[in-house]
């Protein structure tokens, strides 16, 4: 069912503030960045061995991301779940009982299909399914 971890979300005030610490402190490589207009937020994927960290920087303040900012401060906001199919995925973990906030995939960055967990059925932890198109899963060999 879950392939793996995709990219652990991180919530930011301004990703070109964050990226210092994740290029130069860390070490980490830059990927990308785009505007993900449908989800208020601007993106910075960052390498991470096989794994991606993706700084979200909220474009407007009643943004999903920039509510989070307000409320909880900068810091962890979701770990995204790669999966394949991810209608089915939807429909085994609503069939399991689990809360979406998401019942039908949406656009998120990079072409993907998302949709989240909500985190009163995940212990408190706000978890992404991400399915990738193949040619995005190609294109980054089989990451991102």
């Amino acid at each position: 069912m879950i392939k793996g971890i995709d990219h652990i979300g991180i919530a930011v005030k301004s990703i070109e503030g964050s990226l210092p610490f994740y290029e130069k402190v860390l070490g980490l490589s830059l990927l990308k960045v785009e505007e993900v207009e449908e989800q208020g937020v601007k993106v910075a994927f960052i390498q991470c061995g096989n794994v991606k960290i993706e700084l979200l920087e909220p474009l407007f303040e009643d943004s999903a991301v920039g509510a989070f900012i307000q409320k909880r401060g900068e810091g962890l906001h979701h770990v995204a779940l790669g999966v394949r199919t991810i209608e089915e995925r939807i429909n085994e973990l609503k069939e399991k009982g689990v809360q979406m906030i998401d019942d039908v995939p949406r656009k998120g960055a990079g072409e993907a299909s998302i949709a989240f967990l909500h985190p009163k059925s995940a212990n408190g932890v706000l978890y992404e399914l991400c399915e990738k198109t193949l040619e995005e899963e190609k294109k980054h060999g089989g990451h991102l």
